[in-house]
């Protein structure tokens, strides 16, 4: 059995499969296992499909199923960690940092992948990479995984340089399609519209390749 443990953790359901599918994937084909730390059920997204079958009552119950599904095409474990949609960056870092690391030490991670705080769009993103951030520098530096973290602002590579890990995920194509497309209260309508239309192709090429800056705690 492999030494190596890869913990995921975003605060959504669908962020794994957008943002981390492709290298879960790599990670998977070779025998190291994976787990999601999803922070929130996304209830208080704006898609509710379309066309439209969840209303704000039941999305949190689709896009659970949802992961569940997205979970079962990657071959990953998912553990919810039961924040609530939007209100990540009000509650106190150190409380979550402390649940985090909890976490991330029983299932024994070697790499950590999270969103880079300032630069990930969301604030629930934000605030759970920050958490994250915290999390493992208050672990012994010899216990410590690596830390990942993934940029998503249009501004990230002008402040912070070309991203330390690449990979071209196109050998693993098919599967992180196969994710993204699992959550369809999110996804369906926006995967039409990039395959149908040529200048919204250059985003596809985009999620072909998966980027990613190792944080430093230096």
């Amino acid at each position: 059995m492999s030494k190596e443990s890869v913990v995921v953790i975003f605060p959504h359901p669908d962020d794994e499969s957008f943002g981390a599918s492709g290298t879960i994937s790599k990670f998977r084909d070779e025998g190291i296992p994976v787990t999601y730390l999803c922070g929130t059920l996304g209830e208080m997204g704006r898609n509710m499909g379309n066309p439209v079958f969840a209303n704000r009552e039941t999305l949190s119950s689709f896009r659970k199923k949802e992961l569940t599904e997205a979970a079962r095409q990657l071959d990953i474990q998912v553990e919810m960690l039961g924040y609530r949609d939007k209100t990540l960056e009000f509650e106190p870092r150190d409380e979550v940092a402390a649940h985090l690391k909890e976490r991330i030490e029983a299932l024994g991670a070697t790499i950590v992948i999270t969103h880079y705080p300032g630069y990930a769009v969301h604030p629930d993103h934000d605030a759970l990479g920050a958490a994250v951030v915290e999390a493992v520098g208050k672990m012994k530096e010899a216990d410590r995984p690596q830390v990942w973290m993934h940029a998503i602002s249009n501004n990230h590579e002008l402040d912070l340089g070309d991203p330390d890990i690449v990979y071209d995920v196109r050998p693993y194509w098919e599967r992180k399609l196969a994710a993204i497309k699992a959550h369809l209260s999110q996804a369906d309508g926006m995967m039409s519209l990039i395959e149908n239309n040529t200048q919204a192709s250059e985003q596809l090429e985009r999620l072909k390749t998966e980027r990613f800056y190792q944080y430093s705690y230096k």
